[in-house]
Formats: structure tokens, sequence, C-alpha cells
């Protein structure tokens, strides 16, 4: 029960900054809806983002979830003396030197080859996209650097359980993008240029911000020499442990890149709307999956390294559990509500009524596949505790093929709903594949995990369908009678009521059947209440 409210209330704590970063995401994709819609300007930011992301997620990302965190945790156990404090500081500091050098030269190659990598993204036809994503491209790779350095800094403070100053860097990128693109857009080529800048700055906030929290934990960062760095017996069981996951993770982005090669040749602006669809999605994995993702994989990795597999299994469990909670009654609400929340949310500027049909087709396949890709970001920290990351490559590469067949047979019947479509149905299947991996070690209770999660979803679901009746039968009448004003009343105003009318329909039925999970946050909060009173 202590554990369960101590992941609850980090995760209340996260999940507050996640949802703060994830609102402010928002706006962003809202700004540029507002700027570039869904043109070939917006295709062309849009992918120009998307290569050093793609990078981003391989590398960093990967690196400090699935090697980083572990190794340095293991490292953090025997710190108590001097020379094991020392020990970790050389770790820390090798990890950094290879970092900073690797993500150089490789932004460098990046930059010469830029033209040759975006042919892969754009026909021949489709030039004034390829064009300016050229410039773009160019404008953006160094994020690449910078982010690479913000992640590592994020590691280590979670890696000593301190996740709030990581939290609110996102809210600071958003930020700085939303304004340069606001304050640059009239000075410049066109408003891309404007937003591209504002992500090379937003970057560099991001590094800067967490710097202070990590000195002021007792680790400093340095440079060492490259043979000093490669040769540190740390960064060789990082190495090794990242080596075989860069390759799942590689066919994971790789659905991104053939998905969006897809979507470009589909026709102009499909590829935004995905985008579009996908911030919508994104808004809610952030709050739920990534946020409990994060605040499980140090517990897990002790819980592992202390073979205390009851723990491990439970501490699963409920994890899935809270996900299943926000996610499944979100996707029922946003079924229902799509077309409302969609132009609420994008329809200014250039984003017009057929951005809204693209953007809303794509959201009735994307947000469908929700649960299970939430489950699969929460379950694979399961493995990384292990250090275990040869069964999240071969998940990762089964992923990859079912997503890819799928897309290209249904890019051309349904267009960027296909692309959507399949990226559900490859999460489903990543999700069965990933549990049936969990089995090989014998120690956890994979069966306590699995029927005890998909009974308490079902459950869920049930209430979602019950709670939702009346937000279906109801929402027509109340959009009628705001019919004829601005889109904050139009739309605002019914995704209000209807939220409100859902939620406290969700919530009664949770109280009824005295629900396990929001008595446990009821008690939290009464606890906090009662201190603050005392």
């Amino acid at each position: 029960m202590g554990k369960q409210h101590t992941l609850i209330a980090k995760g209340l704590s996260l999940s507050f900054l996640t949802l703060c970063s994830r609102i402010l995401g928002l706006l962003r994709e809202m700004t540029k809806a507002k700027f570039l819609g869904t043109s070939a300007l917006g295709d062309a930011f849009g992918i120009a983002f998307q290569v050093p992301n793609f990078c981003r997620r391989l590398f960093a990302e990967n690196s400090i979830s699935v090697a980083f965190i572990p190794t340095f945790r293991n490292f953090l156990e025997e710190s108590s003396s001097p020379e094991g404090k020392q020990r970790t500081q050389e770790f820390i500091s090798a990890t950094f030197t290879l970092v900073s050098f690797l993500t150089a030269v490789f932004v460098s190659l990046g930059m010469l080859c830029t033209p040759l990598i975006l042919r892969i993204f754009f026909s021949s036809s489709y030039s004034e996209a390829l064009d300016e994503a050229v410039v773009l491209t160019r404008i953006m790779f160094p994020y690449l650097v910078v982010i690479s350095v913000a992640a590592f800094f994020q590691g280590i403070l979670n890696g000593v359980k301190v996740f709030a100053p990581s939290g609110f860097t996102p809210i600071l990128f958003n930020g700085i993008v939303i304004a340069a693109t606001y304050l640059l857009a009239p000075h410049m080529a066109n408003p891309a240029r404007a937003m591209a800048t504002g992500v090379i700055a937003g970057g560099c906030v991001q590094a800067a911000f967490q710097l202070p929290f990590v000195l002021k934990h007792g680790w400093h960062v340095s440079l060492v020499p490259l043979r000093k760095a490669f040769g540190n017996e740390g960064t060789r069981t990082v190495l090794r442990l990242v080596g075989p996951t860069v390759i799942g993770m590689a066919a994971y982005q790789l659905n991104d890149i053939v998905s969006s090669a897809l979507a470009t040749r589909a026709g102009e602006g499909v590829y935004s709307s995905i985008q579009y669809s996908l911030r919508l999605q994104e808004l809610i994995l952030g709050i739920c999956a990534v946020t409990i993702g994060t605040v499980i994989l140090p517990d897990l990795t002790g819980f592992a390294k202390r073979r205390e597999w009851e723990r491990f299994s439970a501490m699963l469990s409920l994890s899935i559990k809270i996900m299943a909670l926000i996610a499944i009654p979100i996707t029922a609400y946003a079924l229902v509500m799509k077309r409302d929340v969609i132009t609420l949310v994008f329809a200014s500027g250039r984003f017009n009524e057929d951005s809204i049909r693209m953007t809303e087709q794509v959201f009735t396949f994307h947000i469908c596949g929700l649960f299970f890709i939430a489950v699969n970001r929460i379950t694979a920290p399961a493995f990384y505790a292990q250090q275990d990351t040869k069964s999240p490559t071969a998940a990762g590469l089964i992923n990859f093929a079912v997503n890819i067949a799928l897309a290209a047979l249904l890019v051309r019947p349904l267009g960027g709903g296909g692309i959507a479509l399949a990226l559900t149905v490859a999460s489903l299947c990543n999700m069965a594949v990933l549990f049936i991996f969990l089995r090989r070690n014998r120690n956890i209770d994979v069966g306590m995990v699995v029927r005890s999660s998909l009974l308490y979803a079902l459950r869920i679901v049930c209430f979602s369908a019950v709670a939702v009746l009346p937000v279906w039968l109801l929402h027509g009448r109340i959009e009628a009678a705001c019919a004829g004003h601005n889109r904050l009343v139009s739309q605002g105003v019914p995704v209000c009521i209807t939220a409100a009318m859902f939620a406290a329909a969700g919530i009664l039925l949770l109280l009824l059947s005295r629900d396990p999970l929001l008595q446990a946050v009821l008690r939290k909060l009464r606890h906090q209440d009662s201190g603050a009173n005392t």
C-alpha cells in the first residue's frame, strides 16, 4: 500500500508538469496549424522537424532510458564510499563525453547529407516542399546535440529520483517555440523558419535549465579524453546494452519514416493531418504512459537487482491499471466528440474545413490504439530494469513488419486513416508479443499481471461505455444550441459540457463500485489536506 501511495504521489506530481507541457505542446501545434495549416509548407516543416527527432529518439532517449539509468543506479548502489563516488563521477564524465562527441559528428554528417535524406520523403513532383524542407532541416539538425545533452542531464536526475526539473523543461521548450513563431514570423522568409529557430533556442534552454540541479546533487560534468571515455567500465556497459536496442528502436522509428514517406506521397496535407492527430494522442500518452514509465523505471530496476519479484509484478500491474483508468475513458469520449475537439483546437488561419475532415479521419483510428501504445510504453521498462534489451528489440521488429505491411496495404483505400489504422493494429500485436516475452522470466507472475490488468481494463471499458452514452445522445442538441457563434462558443461550450457530463458519470460509477485506484487517490488527497491543516 505504501508503494502504491508513493507511485501515485510521484505520478500525480509529474503528471501535473507533463500535463502543462502537453498543453503547451498542443498550443505549439495550434500555432503551427494557424501559420502553416495542412499546406506544403506544413508538410516541409513537419518532415524537417522529424529528422532530428528521429535521431533523438533513436540514440539519446533510447540510450538514457534503456542503458544509462539502470547502469547509473548500479553505480549509485556502490557510491557510499569515496572510491565508489569517484567511479560514479568518472562514469558520468565519460558518458557526457561520448554523448557530446557522437552527436556532434552525426549532426555534421547529417547536415551535409540533408538533400539525400529528404528524398526519402518527397517525390520529385513535390519539389517546393523538398527545397524548403532542406533549409528547415539544416536549421534544426543541431537540435540533436543540445537535446541529447538535456536527455543526459535528465537521466542523472531521474536516476536519483528527481523528476520535477526534467518535467518542467518541455514547458520552457514549447513556450519558446510559440513565442519565436509569433515574434520572428514577420521578419523571416516564412513562418516555418521562425518556428525552426525557436526549436533550436528551446533545446538549448532545456539543457541549460537542468544543469544547476545536477550540480546541486553533487555531480558535475566535464569532458575527458575519448580513449578514457570509451574505456570506462560503465560506458562499455551502456554501449553493450544500447547496441541491441538501437536495432529495435530503429525498427520502431522506421515505422515513422516509412509512414511519413507514404503520407507525403498520398497527397498534400496528409502528412500534416497525421501529425495534428498524433499531437492530440501524445497529449494523453504524455500524461499517463510516459509519466508512469518514467516513475517506475528506477524502482523496477531496484526490485530486479534485489530479486524482489513479487513487488516487481505488483508495481507493473498497478502501473497498467493506472494507465487504463486514464486512457480508456478518454478514448471513449474522444470517439464521440472528435470533430468538436479538432475544430476547437486547430481551426484557425490556414487550418480550414478540408484540414478538419482529414484530421478527423486519421484521429478516429489513432485514438483507438491509445490503450495499446500506452501499455507498450510502460511495459518496456520491465525489460530494461532486468537489463534485457533483446526482447523489446524483437518486439520492435515485429511491430515494424506489421505496421509497414498494413500501412502500404491500407493507404490507398483509406489515405491517412489507413496509416493510422496500421499503427493501432501493430501496437496491439506489439503489446501481445511483449507479454509473451515477459513470461520467459519465471520469477515474474505474468499471469497475475495480465489477468488483473485485463479484468480491470474490461471493467473500465464497461464504465466508459455507460458514461459516454449521455454524451452520444445529447451532444447533437448541445451543439445545435451553441451554433452560429465563434468556435470557442460553438465547439468549446459543447466540449466543456459533455466532458463534465462524462466525467461526472464516470466518477460516480467508480465511487459506487469502490474502485481501488480512485480510493487510493482520495486517501492521498485526504492525507495531504490533513497534513496541511496540522
